[in-house]
């Protein structure tokens, strides 16, 4: 290298070497004199050699390719998707009851409208459906990415089309002009601009009820702030927001429109009518994703929106009864659409029957409902105004939101207890006119419950229920034919292509029970009792109340009985039956309270 010294025509400290020569020289071009070095010998290529550049390869770089189906569906779309799903599996529902119960074609009408309500009152209601994605379901072909996203914004085109798919130069070329002629209708001139912003904000400072506004803003949101950080917890909870889907987002849903539609209707029906539809595969419910879905709609869904429409078993009675009530007020409370009551009438005989009660026990548990103002609205708000000012303790309003079907038997149970005692102590009427004479002897009925649950037992929703504990191996022929045919209508579901061939070779049911026994059951089974000429005590005249909180406490096999029959009826736990039949007796305690008509005993 040449020495740090100036060059002596120029005074330049800068020097380089000419590669091809080995001169030295300057910044400005003066050669240093005398210096020459000169090698014949290359070990090593220099730093001031001059390189080749190779030209690269054609070959694309690795991006990251996501491994995700691209068939499902994510964020509002398949919000969407779900509620398309939940809609179908609606109408075949709808379609099902239709052809069971032989219902009227207005029943889905009003499940529509009910339906579109109900929609419309969820905390996140499912957006509409895009136009794209419309058009891509019509025909069927995947849409492009940048077409759609040069719709939205150029720049969002311009990234989504470097990032996914290759796009030719005129199209680029066209949508960056569009773009800067875009800009160009948006600039402005600084002057015409700032002198906007000077007249906004002379009009913002002579407007004082503006800064009134805001400063109450500002005190609502550091007085929010500050209650943030007072309490932590409602942020903890916050956080802690379950997965998933809500009741009123979930197939029970598709339920509850069905039952507030048949109370629009006035159908006597049981909320424990469904749940036997269901676990009979009669009403589709249980797994729709095979049998009620088809494939073209499966495919787009993931597997936890598969779980959420493919409940493992039939609805709770209580749950189907909360999600209908909660509907049919909000309902009211938004558009004023008035659910009536139950049609309380025949829902009463129905109960009657099926607690093996006669004529005269369905007019004293309609009295004692009158007297007990057993609400009979799907929900507490839909009934009259309840006088709360003498509710002092909380309990007397207590079980007003139960199903009308539980609060009806809970006061036929209240008329047994009042006939028949059902504490192991026999009732004996004192003369021919009271009323218990016409009911039959508290060991009759009893044998006739027991009988009533026999038959029930021979029943196939009953027999294959979930609460039925029966072993394949314990199972004749019938029954495994019985069997049979309900697996492969619950793992096959409906066999379309058959259709053609039921039609001209239908298949006749075989009636397998037993008709004397259906006459039976459809006549009056009892007979009046002769009153008088007994002792003992009278019936109403002492009534035993049990702690249906006791877990260790015993009752009277003819309770239990009466209870057990009730709750099989109901579909309800014997808690809940018996907390019900609780707050009712002091109701009655309390009507009786002033009357002496009654002895009371707590057990």
């Amino acid at each position: 290298m040449a020495p740090r010294r100036r060059c002596p025509t120029c005074g330049s400290k800068q020097w380089h070497k000419e590669p091809s020569s080995g001169l030295i020289a300057c910044s400005e071009g003066h050669v240093l004199q005398d210096y020459r070095n000169e090698t014949t010998e290359i070990t090593e290529v220099g730093p001031h050699a001059m390189h080749k550049r190779t030209l690269k390869s054609g070959r694309k770089k690795k991006g990251y390719v996501s491994k995700a189906d691209p068939k499902l569906y994510h964020g509002a779309r398949a919000r969407y998707h779900y509620f398309l799903c939940l809609q179908l599996i609606l109408r075949k529902q709808i379609t099902a009851l239709l052809q069971v119960w032989e219902l009227p074609a207005e029943f889905e009408v009003i499940c529509r409208d009910i339906w579109a309500l109900h929609l419309s009152l969820l905390p996140d209601p499912p957006s509409a459906e895009p136009y794209y994605h419309a058009q891509e379901n019509r025909t069927g072909e995947p849409r492009k990415e940048g077409a759609e996203d040069q719709k939205v914004s150029s720049a969002t085109a311009k990234t989504k089309n470097e990032m996914n798919q290759p796009y030719d130069s005129e199209d680029s070329e066209s949508s960056e002009i569009g773009g800067q002629d875009d800009d160009d209708k948006n600039v402005e001139p600084e002057g015409e601009r700032g002198q906007e912003g000077d007249a906004g904000e002379d009009e913002v400072e002579e407007d004082p009820e503006l800064e009134a506004l805001m400063r109450e803003n500002s005190e609502l949101s550091s007085s929010s702030s500050e209650g943030e950080k007072i309490s932590p917890i409602g942020n903890a909870r916050k956080k802690g927001k379950k997965k998933g889907h809500p009741a009123i987002e979930s197939p029970v849903s598709t339920i509850a429109v069905l039952v507030v539609a048949c109370w629009t209707l006035r159908i006597p029906v049981m909320l424990r009518d469904f749940t036997r539809l269901v676990e009979n595969y009669e009403l589709p419910y249980l797994d729709p994703a095979v049998r009620v879905l088809p494939l073209s709609m499966v495919e787009h869904l993931t597997k936890h929106d598969i779980q959420a429409l493919s409940p493992p078993h039939a609805p709770r009675t209580l749950a189907i009864h909360t999600v209908a009530s909660r509907m049919a007020k909000k309902i009211y409370a938004t558009y004023g659409v008035y659910t009536p009551e139950c049609n309380a009438a025949s829902l009463l005989w129905r109960l009657t029957k099926e607690m093996a009660g006669t004529p005269l026990l369905y007019r004293l548990a309609k009295r004692t409902a009158s007297v007990l103002s057993v609400p009979l609205a799907l929900h507490s708000s839909l009934s009259g105004g309840r006088d709360q000012a003498e509710d002092t303790d909380g309990t007397r309003h207590q079980y007003d939101d139960a199903p009308p079907e539980v609060a009806l038997l809970a006061c036929i149970i209240i008329v047994l207890k009042l006939v028949y005692g059902l504490d192991g102590q026999e009732r004996v009427p004192m003369d021919a006119e009271d009323v218990a004479c016409g009911l039959p002897e508290c060991g009759e009925y009893l044998r006739e419950l027991e009988k009533r649950d026999e038959e029930d037992l021979q029943k196939k929703e009953v027999r294959f229920g979930t609460r039925s504990n029966l072993n394949v191996g314990d199972m004749g022929a019938d029954e495994l034919d019985s069997y049979m045919d309900l697996c492969e209508q619950a793992l096959l579901g409906s066999r379309d292509d058959d259709g053609g061939l039921e039609r001209y070779f239908p298949i006749v049911p075989i009636e397998r029970t037993d008709a004397r026994a259906h006459e039976e059951r459809a006549r009056c089974v009892f007979g009046g009792r002769p009153g008088g000429g007994g002792t003992g005590v009278r019936p109403g005249g002492e009534y035993k109340i049990w702690q249906w909180r006791d877990v260790d406490g015993r009752g009277c096999e003819a309770w239990a009985a009466v209870v057990g029959r009730a709750t099989r009826v109901s579909g309800v736990d014997g808690v809940y039956m018996g907390g019900v039949v609780g707050a009712y007796e002091g109701r009655l305690v309390r009507w009786t309270a002033g009357r002496g008509r009654c002895r009371v005993r707590r057990g």
